[in-house]
């Protein structure tokens, strides 16, 4: 391990989807980095390529998905070239771990819980049934799940929501990876254990300095629990930065308009604010700044610009404005009134 390095490198990935109405470009040039213990979170509408990005990292884009270009390096390695096949099949579930959006679906119904968190520890580990049935148990009692030895034996069906989603951390957790990625690991979930198991994902990355990828469309979870955010948009990343900045001054007209759409305890309104328009077809996306035909401040050269500009210490915008110093100082209403507590 070499801490001088990012421990994830994301370079100019692309994924296409080919389908038959076109080919769906879901990941268009996706850059990102994610450090040792740090945690990203990564924002955006459905259909932004969120999830398309990481399931890129895990190996896990199949028929009629493909990647098609960029590279994918953990800890140094690419994870893409014919020669990191081998590479990402040993890391993928070891040191790369991923907790699903729908616990219900993720886990095998017909198979009891103590056997589906054994059968990880006995192929990545290598570890006979006995020991990875304490080791298990130890895991369980890691996740605040009580009676752990009863739990072992009892399917999915017959725990909670919030266990379920409890017993998939688990299992991230089996191998002691260096990496989890947790794909809107609350949407199943109601307001009261969304917030037990965002602390319990917090308590575990501050105790066992593992880093995170967080997505979600939640920006008061990014805000409570990430160090750096990106903002996805139209299978690219428009904004990204450190997540205290972004909150206080963004400066892409989409990143403004999600957080001006957060609700708020110190803004009362009668109606709440939303974006105009839809999201572009990625069949045929526009050229240039994707968002252009939904912003209210766009110029001629935002048809054109593409490329990610930098515009201070680990921040990075897609936005024509920006690069030429043109972007309107942020409303007031925005400056620090984002979803942070």
């Amino acid at each position: 391990m070499t801490p001088s390095l990012p421990l994830l490198e994301v370079e100019n990935l692309v994924v296409n989807f080919y389908t038959r109405g076109g080919v769906v470009q879901a990941s268009r040039g996706v850059s990102f980095q994610v450090g040792h213990g740090e945690t990203l979170g990564i924002v955006g509408e459905s259909g932004s390529g969120k999830t398309v990005a990481v399931q890129a990292v895990m190996g896990l884009i199949s028929s009629p998905g493909r990647i098609e270009g960029g590279d994918i390096r953990f800890n140094g390695r690419s994870l893409v070239d014919p020669a990191g096949r081998k590479y990402v099949r040993q890391v993928r579930g070891k040191e790369i771990s991923m907790i699903f959006q729908d616990p219900m679906t993720s886990l095998n119904p017909v198979f009891t819980i103590g056997t589906q968190i054994t059968e990880v520890l006995c192929h990545h580990m290598s570890m006979d049934k006995g020991p990875a049935r304490l080791r298990a148990m130890e895991l369980l009692e890691l996740v605040d799940i009580n009676a752990p030895k009863k739990r072992l034996g009892q399917y999915p069906h017959e725990l909670s929501g919030g266990m379920r989603q409890r017993v998939m951390i688990a299992i991230a957790l089996a191998c002691e990876p260096r990496l989890i990625i947790a794909d809107e690991p609350t949407t199943a979930l109601d307001v009261t254990v969304q917030a037990q198991i965002l602390e319990l994902l917090s308590d575990l990355q501050a105790r066992l300095n593992v880093s995170v990828i967080l997505i979600t469309h939640d920006l008061g979870v990014v805000a409570q629990l990430c160090h750096r955010v990106a903002v996805m948009y139209a299978g690219r990343i428009i904004e990204v930065g450190d997540a205290d900045r972004v909150f206080a001054d963004p400066v892409h007209p989409y990143t403004r308009g999600l957080i001006r759409a957060t609700p708020s305890l110190e803004d009362v309104t009668e109606r709440m604010v939303s974006i105009e328009g839809v999201p572009p077809d990625l069949i045929r996306p526009p050229a240039g700044c994707a968002f252009s035909p939904r912003c209210d401040q766009v110029k001629e050269g935002c048809r054109r610009h593409q490329s990610l500009t930098p515009i201070g210490e680990d921040r990075h915008v897609r936005c024509w404005c920006a690069a030429q110093g043109k972007v309107p100082p942020a409303e007031p209403a925005l400056v620090g009134k984002g979803p942070r507590p």
